[in-house]
């Protein structure tokens, strides 16, 4: 048994679902878990309807029209016209307008989770829809009865004794008559029975605990590059691929904010020794990257690029030390507001922190924040960090940069830098 991710970009229209398809066909035999995303920028577009309709905004029936004919139209080429599951695409994503307006009095979180989901839901269906339709085995399931967490929403946390027993009990079932089940990534279920979802680019981290859950002979994840590369490729001309990597070196990787794979995938790979193939849906037979529990020693410099970074410079309304009590009471903030520091240095009387622009959080820690501390803002940054760096691609990278902030460890290096342009080459 195998689980398969497919991320948005796979399955971003008609050729590509096909294309998908025939991925899968060329693992007849196996049993596999297809785990799959909203298709293309689906998840921004339900984003820009909530706002939309959160704010009353005067477009906001022409943003939920036009998301909605992307996915029929859609359903209309794969599926031909007049299809069932058409129908039941236009209708769900119909109430919409009477979801935000039932939960408006709950927290923004839940809000979102209940109206940004349904990409997965949608992109599901039809994948699905799909794969009958050309005479494929293959049959849906509800992720909402198999990936089981808490009420924190966004960023729900698995239970997993539940979860493990629910999908042992609904997945095996169903993959021994069916081979193939069809899944949405990102979306969970509360104790209460509304979703939940598993914070951004979360279908990885779903797919991995199908695979944790079901002991995968090993799990895909299918993206338009040809495998892991030292570098964004949007950005430099001569990255390189890794062919091989270390499960420790993965979870750095992404630590420190590569976007290859979600960063809470690899724990539950790793605890049972499942290895992770990072495939090329555009080349399916190219060798892709594997990431495992084999060490190895040599990797190139490898650099992440984070943008819309806010470095806050807290520091105490007296000039008194920032002591423990005060280290504690901020990272008890920075937890409350669920608030990532990705970079941090503190002096006798300040405390410096680089931390993601969440516009709907940042606002409301900096005024919490503005209580007991000084609070100096700095936006519109970047956070380079080069894994296995050297002296060559270090230079390379400062180059036309003002370093606000770093900090080198024997392997890596962090930089907060201003007013960045991203060189064309690295050295490897």
């Amino acid at each position: 048994m195998i689980v398969f991710k497919f991320g948005g970009a796979s399955v971003k229209d008609a050729t590509a679902v096909k294309n998908v398809a025939e991925i899968v066909d060329a693992f007849s035999g196996k049993e596999i878990v297809m785990v799959v995303s909203a298709m293309g920028k689906v998840t921004n577009a339900l984003e820009d309807v909530l706002t939309a309709y959160y704010n009353d905004l005067p477009d906001k029936e022409e943003t939920l029209t036009s998301i909605t004919l992307f996915h029929t139209h859609l359903a209309d080429e794969l599926l031909g016209k007049k299809h069932p599951v058409t129908e039941v695409i236009r209708n769900k994503f119909m109430t919409i307008p009477g979801l935000i307006s039932k939960y408006r009095s709950e927290h923004f979180d839940m809000v979102y989770d209940q109206v940004v989901s349904l990409g997965e839901w949608a992109s599901t269906k039809i994948v699905a829809a799909y794969f009958h339709e050309s005479g494929r085995t293959g049959i849906w399931m509800d992720a909402k009865e198999n990936i089981l967490t808490d009420d924190t929403y966004r960023e729900g946390r698995i239970q997993w004794k539940k979860t493990q027993a629910a999908i042992r009990k609904n997945i095996t079932t169903t993959l021994s008559e069916h081979k193939t089940v069809i899944t949405q990534g990102f979306t969970g279920s509360s104790p209460d029975g509304n979703t939940t979802t598993l914070g951004r680019e979360g279908s990885d981290y779903t797919a991995a605990i199908f695979s944790y859950c079901l002991d995968a002979e090993y799990m895909a994840v299918w993206k338009d590059v040809p495998g892991i590369l030292n570098a964004d490729p949007r950005k430099f001309t001569n990255y390189i691929k890794i062919d091989e990597m270390s499960y420790r070196e993965a979870i750095e990787m992404t630590y420190y904010g590569a976007k290859v794979i979600h960063p809470k995938t690899i724990k539950p790979l790793q605890n049972k020794n499942i290895p992770l193939h990072v495939k090329s849906f555009i080349d399916p037979t190219g060798s892709g990257t594997i990431i495992s529990a084999e060490q190895h020693q040599e990797y190139p410099p490898v650099v992440v690029l984070e943008e819309d970074q806010v470095l806050l410079h807290i520091s105490t309304r007296d000039f008194s030390f920032v002591a423990e009590d005060h280290l504690s009471r901020l990272f008890s903030l920075f937890a409350e507001w669920r608030i990532k520091v990705n970079m941090m240095k503190n002096t006798a009387i300040s405390f410096s922190v680089c931390v993601n622009n969440r516009r709907s959080r940042l606002p409301g820690l900096i005024e919490t924040l503005e209580r007991d501390f000084k609070i100096v803002t700095k936006e519109d940054l970047e956070l380079v960090t080069i894994r296995h760096y050297n002296e060559q691609a270090l230079q390379e990278l400062k180059r036309g940069k003002i370093v606000l902030l770093e900090e080198r460890l024997p392997n890596t290096i962090q930089m907060v830098v201003k007013n960045v342009h991203v060189p064309q080459r690295i050295e490897n």
